[in-house]
């Protein structure tokens, strides 16, 4: 069955398709969502979490065949989202690093789980691994009830909430810039204090290879000067053969034949009288004068080259012998002259730090010690505004709590310091672990009931009690929470009518800010959505099937008087109706 529901992508969606095939008891479903709140109700065993899981093990979810519809050989679920801009920023550097590209607004992510072959994960037609999946829906879903995908249980995560919700970002930043700086600092340190021998065999190698270089005197252009001096040595009784044959012609002559020249004289002497007897060939005559003088030029030139040309074996010698070194030079150091003078320049430098490595290692050291004290007072000054911002937070969640009838719990933000032997001296005599974020160790703790110790969020057994409290965090977070779109499942668990409609507000509220969806046994909750969902399970040709579907505003007034009385009846449509009012 494929159902097209929803309305097209607006801004402040994330989720806009949803696409499940052969999933559970899903035969096929098309979902479009819009942004704000969204439930699904139903019956209880109809699918309304099979959506929920589905989602999950589109994001990166572990997966087996059992989630394959019997008698399919596979199950697939693809979503279609539209990050907002800062959700795109987020991901950029992501999917840079993994190679995918995303020109476009869409991001669309494809799972398909098979019972032939291995499992596809694919991001806008790109196979990626499961981590990589897994990393990119954190960004885009947080699933309350599903702790996988809970950014919220992760305490890796509870720092950047923290500062976020304090404004503290520009102060971690500047402590993270020390942090990289040290770091490098430390790299150059930990490079001078190699092994003795091994500095002093690069030492000798460097060494090496500099006078090696430098002996050789090397000029940029040499070579090609040599290679020239090469060819002309390497033919000098050939050019002085064809120097002389060249004289000859022009200027001797050859046995009885006469010579270029005396041809010409006896031309331009016939010239000369001609011209005397018809003066228009005067300046043709002139003209084969000043031929006869230039080729006897030509041949005094010729003459002089025949005469300097030199069979020089040794000057031969010697420059091939050049050359073979230049070769030599070109294997070890480079493939021209220059990259061999730029290595030797290379090495020099190398050489020079090495060789006065206690002077570098002494700045290196007092460098370090800079660093190590601004990284103090940063980090003191950073761990002070976070204890003040965990005090707001912790005053902004508890009347959340006990709103969502969670009267004695207790909500706590564990600050604390870890003693590192290569840390930032802090305190006085003691010195504490460190990374980008600062010195502070954090975690979110609570009591959900009154005489119970705070424990961390990922250790509470309730699902309806985890839901409620990130709904409460989610609410104080809302405006810097950095994920778009949040799933609550099991919220309504233990929880009254009274009660449903405080989470039901709670909810339509962060979807000012998040899409929000819910799956819901209350009325009063599903009454305040902006898109409601009806699930239910049917029999269709001897096979259960799970079928869903948007309603109408009557369908609405029929579904939650059901929700409200287990019958629709005249009572309970009036009651759905008050709910429905604005």
């Amino acid at each position: 069955m494929l159902l097209h529901v929803g309305q097209d992508a607006e801004v402040g969606q994330v989720l806009i398709e949803l696409s499940i095939r052969n999933f559970a008891i899903i035969e096929s479903a098309r979902l479009q969502f819009g942004p704000g709140f969204t439930v699904l109700t139903g019956e209880t065993g109809a699918g309304k979490s099979i959506i929920v899981d589905a989602v999950a093990l589109l994001l990166g979810g572990r997966a087996s065949t059992e989630v394959i519809r019997t008698g399919c050989d596979m199950a697939s679920i693809e979503g279609i989202f539209v990050p907002s801009e800062e959700t795109r920023r987020a991901l950029e550097p992501l999917l840079r690093d993994l190679g995918l590209e995303h020109d476009g607004e869409e991001l669309i992510i494809r799972r398909e789980v098979s019972r032939q072959r291995r499992n596809v994960c694919r991001v806008n037609g790109y196979a990626v691994t499961l981590n990589a999946l897994e990393e990119i829906g954190a960004h885009l879903v947080d699933i309350h009830g599903q702790g996988a995908h809970l950014s919220l249980l992760q305490p890796r995560n509870h720092i950047d909430f923290l500062d976020r919700f304090g404004g503290l970002w520009s102060q971690r930043q500047a402590f993270a810039e020390r942090v990289q700086a040290l770091r490098q600092v430390r790299a150059d340190l930990r490079a001078l204090r190699r092994d003795e021998r091994e500095t002093a065999r690069r030492i000798d190698l460097l060494s090496y290879q500099i006078d090696e270089i430098r002996t050789a005197k090397l000029k940029p252009d040499e070579e090609e000067e040599l290679r020239r001096q090469e060819t002309l040595l390497g033919n000098a009784e050939r050019r002085m053969e064809l120097a002389a044959q060249i004289y000859a012609l022009l200027f001797e002559g050859e046995g009885r034949r006469p010579s270029v020249l005396d041809n010409l004289s006896t031309a331009a002497e016939s010239l000369r009288e001609l011209a005397q007897l018809d003066d228009t060939l005067s300046e043709t005559s002139q003209r084969l004068e000043e031929a006869l003088y230039n080729i006897e030029d030509l041949a005094r030139t010729v003459r002089r080259y025949r005469d300097s040309v030199e069979y020089d074996p040794e000057a031969l010698a010697a420059i091939e012998e050049r050359l073979d070194l230049i070769r030599s030079l070109k294997r070890k150091y480079g493939d021209s002259i220059s990259e061999i003078l730029a290595f030797a320049a290379r090495a020099e430098a190398e050489l020079d730090g090495i060789t006065h490595s206690e002077e570098r290692m002494e700045q290196l050291q007092r460098e370090q010690a800079r660093l190590l004290q601004e990284m103090a007072i940063l980090g003191r000054e950073l761990s002070a505004a976070r204890h003040k911002a965990g005090e707001r937070l912790r005053a902004a969640i508890e009347p959340e709590l006990r709103e969502l009838n969670m009267e004695g719990a207790r909500f706590e933000i564990d600050i604390h310091w870890e003693e590192a032997e290569d840390g930032v001296p802090a305190k006085e005599g003691l010195t504490f672990a460190f990374d980008d974020t600062g010195l502070d160790r954090v975690e979110f703790l609570i009591a959900p009931n009154p005489g119970e110790d705070p424990k961390p969020l990922a250790r509470i057994a309730s699902g309806g009690e985890t839901s409620r409290l990130m709904l409460a965090m989610k609410t104080a977070l809302s405006t810097v929470d950095p994920v778009p779109t949040l799933i609550f499942d099991e919220i309504d668990a233990g929880i009254g009518g009274r009660t449903g409609r405080i989470v039901g507000a709670k909810l339509r509220r962060l979807a000012e800010e998040h899409q929000v969806f819910c799956v819901t046994h209350l009325a009063q909750i599903a009454s305040l959505s902006t898109q409601h969902f009806r699930v239910t399970k049917e029999v269709v040709e001897g096979r259960t099937v799970s079928l869903i579907r948007p309603l109408t505003y009557e369908e609405r007034i029929e579904e939650l008087a059901v929700m409200l009385g287990g019958a629709a009846t005249e009572a309970t449509r009036e009651s759905a109706a008050e709910l429905l009012a604005p």
